[in-house]
């Protein structure tokens, strides 16, 4: 993986596309490996920054879950916690958005310093806010949530995205059960992605565990999303490390 910077600060609008201006409009080739992106919805937030740092060095990735009450029932953190946690780690920050306006926050999680945004395909074309992602200097995500038919978000599998999210639950709450049914959508995703020859990456969220890794890598994700079996064990830097192994058996 290539190095990433270590922001001190939450950057400018100006500062990010400046930053991010040789990847605007391009997408992240996919390694072999498999990335871990523990999800801090799971963490304690009292003690945040020091669960975070707990991780770092078992981790890629890290995912940050906004949840804004009304797309999803719960109501999680928003820029001003994703400016924060830039202050205090160099992790790639990956961002889904379970709101129903994702583009009002687009340009504050750009200036927070957020990596990526993911978008639900349950709110319509995401075209839009896929070029707008990308413009502000991040990458862009789309989302098919645990009940969506897979047909909903197979038009965007293109070269317009850096990558697929496949919930493998109903999106809105941490610590649900893996629904392996809709590994179907990742097999089918990974088939578009060989056959097309495009890079975006391929993350499964929902119910991930040593138990449910390898699965999810065999149907074809590569970024594996984990909340309660890393920050919920009493060891998250050990559960992160089985996790990786189980995916890479």
């Amino acid at each position: 993986m290539p190095a990433r910077a270590l922001h001190t600060r939450p950057l400018g609008v100006e500062s990010r596309l400046e930053a991010g201006a040789s990847r605007v409009g391009h997408t992240t080739p996919v390694p072999d490996d498999v990335l871990i992106a523990p999800s801090i919805l799971a963490a304690d937030y009292a003690a945040l920054a020091d669960e975070i740092e707990r991780v770092r060095a078992d981790s890629d990735w890290l995912h940050v879950d906004l949840m804004d009450g009304h797309f999803v029932p719960n109501l999680s953190i928003g820029p001003p916690v994703v400016a924060s946690i830039r202050k205090h780690t160099d992790l790639f920050l990956d961002c889904h958005l379970m709101v129903t306006d994702p583009g009002f926050w687009l340009e504050q999680l750009a200036e927070a310093g957020a990596d990526l945004c993911s978008v639900h395909v349950e709110l319509g074309d995401p075209s839009a806010l896929l070029s707008r992602i990308r413009e502000l200097g991040m990458q862009a995500g789309v989302v098919v949530d645990g009940p969506t038919e897979f047909e909903s978000v197979e038009p965007f599998l293109d070269e317009r995205i850096d990558l697929l999210l496949v919930m493998t639950i109903k999106a809105g709450f941490g610590g649900q059960a893996f629904v392996a049914e809709h590994l179907s959508k990742v097999e089918r995703a990974g088939e578009i992605r060989r056959i097309r020859d495009l890079p975006f990456r391929i993350q499964v969220d929902g119910g991930i565990a040593p138990e449910t890794a390898g699965p999810a890598v065999r149907a074809g994700a590569d970024v594996l999303v984990a909340g309660s079996a890393i920050f919920g064990a009493p060891d998250p830097p050990a559960a992160a490390r089985a996790i990786r192994a189980a995916a890479v058996a």
